[in-house]
């Protein structure tokens, strides 16, 4: 069974992409999801606006079927299907967001779902679907059922040979040991259900070994002397450019963003002209973006596709006129109700 992999970089096709797109108005839109989607590695997982539509698409995905979840499932039929799924098993995307909005529409309560509270929405979501990918890796890969994973049990390709000679090339035994050991917090040689979610997902850490080990990975395809450090010149050419994209992204306007002269100087803490992986971590986030950052960014995709007046918040009729942008992943075609009710319930 394929492992989940622990780290990705983003590729030269992504680089190419960054560079080549216009962001003509007519293509703004694939643009940015072009931006926040191709990585290498591992694809993340899409961002979710709507919890529903996460565990609906859980209990298609289960391959077994277990008896007491089936009957639980069941029970949730006339408020999942009935109320918000219409003839041919659409989900009923209008009744979703009027149920949704006041959710979103937190702090402050006036009548409208700001940018900050659409991210802390998605943010929750994804946080919450992380955690549960993370509890069914371990209940999967936990073969004496304590509780806990150990090296061994998760990577049993590894003999113990193998992890006496600590081989730190990407994918060896001492390279998977390395990022094991930064997210046992406890030091007891084995990982709990939070520090195997760090594991799992180490661009979302905020454990500063973890930080580092991830930086120093990203590394090893800007550092293009391989002295283990950034020069200016490297910074530029390998790092800056992705940086500018997402922060021009994110804080909206180019002039927000710092030039590469005064963003490396702010970084170069000690003022020797280089960088290490350590004085990158102020910018992890743009150089390595995990799924919490994915979704962060997602978020102002959404509210720039939906905010009609541009006023930086959305009205629950500017979410109804766009009920498409907040549901376009979702493949209604697709769900079936008999599969439903033959699958695992959350």
């Amino acid at each position: 069974m394929a492992k989940v992999v622990v780290y990705g970089v983003l590729t030269a096709t992504f680089i190419v992409l960054i560079l080549l797109l216009a962001p003509e108005k007519q293509n703004q839109t694939e643009y940015i999801e072009g931006l926040i989607s191709r990585r290498i590695g591992r694809r993340l997982e899409m961002p979710v606006f709507d919890p529903l539509v996460t565990r609906i698409e859980r209990l298609s995905h289960e391959k077994e079927a277990h008896t007491n979840t089936v009957e639980a499932a069941k029970e949730d039929k006339d408020d999942m299907f009935e109320e918000y799924f219409v003839q041919e098993r659409k989900l009923n995307t209008t009744m979703r967001i009027k149920f949704l909005f006041p959710l979103l529409d937190a702090s402050p309560r006036d009548g409208f779902v700001s940018l900050k509270e659409l991210q802390t929405w998605m943010m929750q979501q994804t946080e919450d679907n992380m955690g549960y990918r993370t509890a069914k890796e371990l209940d999967l890969q936990d073969k004496d059922k304590d509780g806990v994973i150990t090296f061994e049990e998760y990577l049993p390709q590894f003999s113990k040979q193998d992890i006496e000679k600590n081989e730190k090339g990407h994918g060896e035994a001492g390279w998977w040991m390395e990022q094991f050991k930064n997210s046992d917090f406890d030091h007891n040689g084995s990982l709990d259900i939070e520090e195997f979610n760090n594991f799992l997902h180490p661009e979302d850490s905020r454990n500063g070994d973890t930080q580092r080990w991830v930086l120093r990975e990203r590394m090893t395809g800007m550092d293009t002397n391989g002295d283990g450090k950034l020069e200016y010149k490297e910074f530029v050419v390998n790092a800056y450019e992705m940086y500018k994209e997402f922060a021009k992204f994110e804080k909206e306007e180019d002039e927000n963003v710092p030039t590469a002269q005064l963003l490396f100087a702010e970084l170069d803490r000690d003022k020797d002209r280089f960088l290490v992986a350590d004085e990158l971590r102020p910018i992890l986030q743009y150089l390595q973006p995990g799924e919490m950052s994915y979704a962060k960014y997602y978020s102002t995709f959404l509210c720039h596709e939906a905010d009609e007046d541009k006023d930086g918040k959305l009205s629950l009729e500017e979410m109804l006129h766009h009920e498409d942008v907040f549901y376009k992943a979702v493949h209604h075609e697709d769900l079936d109700e008999e599969d439903y009710f033959d699958h695992d319930e959350l």
